[in-house]
């Protein structure tokens, strides 16, 4: 998932929980390598092939369920989740240090929009050549909320899984005590923005300080508006709670995107949530949930 990822769980013996740890590992693994975009064998690379050429694919159930959940984000969103925008990555390079030409983002932006393709499960086709999917934004979401899934399945009741910050309680610690989790602060690399205390549902953020190009004293981080092409600049950092993870994980990044209204609309939604803003400015709205501030 090109991030440290951790299970945590509590079993009645050694053999059990390594058993249920390499399930958990094994369908990660399998996520992986069926829609890696990094993986030429991925399928999600077969995907791409045919979008390279304008052409049609038709996809399994799983993937059919994935694409349904990115065309809900695209339309709930008003455009600005849109699981297309990933062609932009030809123009950002976040280790270059180097602010792309605005030439090259324009000619990008030609194949980028959910509504240039035609979407009829099962079948996906591509009206322009050249686009391309890039499920990254759902997928380690996903894979987080099966991950906790398949260890209830399997008898767990008390864990957590961590899968590089996207987060799934199983159940609170065996002693029925909540878990606290950390939310590392956008500008202090040591330092923590809040500690949340939770015994259920789910955790995933979003932000400009994982990858981004520091210009002049401007930073330019790795979230990018795919009706611009240009990274979002008011919001550092936003985490949601959710029940599932790959609702947190979308509405988080959807929050970045909507910069001054996210935090309006994921209060609109009902949605629990942190966030700090390029100026250092922070809030929230919880809910019922608990907060450490300490």
């Amino acid at each position: 998932m090109g991030s440290p990822c951790s299970i945590q769980l509590y079993a009645t013996h050694a053999e059990q929980a390594q058993q249920v740890a390499q399930l958990v590992m094994d369908d990660v693994y399998r996520l992986e390598a069926r829609y890696s975009r990094y993986r030429s064998d991925s399928f999600l690379s077969e995907i791409n092939r045919a979008a390279a050429q304008a052409g049609s694919i038709e996809v399994d159930p799983e993937t059919a369920g994935l694409l349904d959940y990115a065309a809900t984000c695209y339309q709930q969103s008003e455009g600005l989740f849109d699981v297309t925008s990933g062609i932009l990555r030809q123009a950002w390079n976040f280790k270059s240090g180097a602010i792309p030409d605005s030439g090259i983002i324009e000619s990008l932006l030609e194949k980028v929009g959910w509504d240039k393709l035609k979407w009829h499960s099962p079948r996906l086709t591509f009206t322009i050549a050249g686009m391309e999917i890039d499920l990254g934004g759902v997928v380690k979401e996903y894979a987080t909320d099966r991950a906790a899934s398949l260890c209830r399945e399997a008898g767990i009741r008390y864990g957590v899984v961590n899968l590089g910050g996207d987060i799934k309680i199983i159940g609170p610690h065996d002693d029925g005590s909540p878990w606290r989790i950390a939310i590392k602060h956008p500008r202090k690399p040591d330092a923590i923005l809040t500690t949340l205390i939770l015994d259920s549902g789910a955790v995933a953020s979003s932000g400009d300080y994982e990858r981004c190009i520091i210009l002049n004293g401007v930073r330019y981080g790795h979230v990018l508006n795919p009706k611009t092409g240009w990274p979002v600049n008011y919001m550092a950092a936003v985490s949601v709670i959710g029940e599932f993870c790959v609702v947190a994980g979308s509405a988080s990044t959807i929050a970045m995107l909507k910069q001054e209204q996210g935090a309006l609309w994921l209060q609109d939604l009902g949605l629990p949530h942190v966030w700090m803003n390029v100026n250092g400015e922070s809030g929230g709205y919880l809910g019922t949930h608990m907060l450490d501030v300490s």
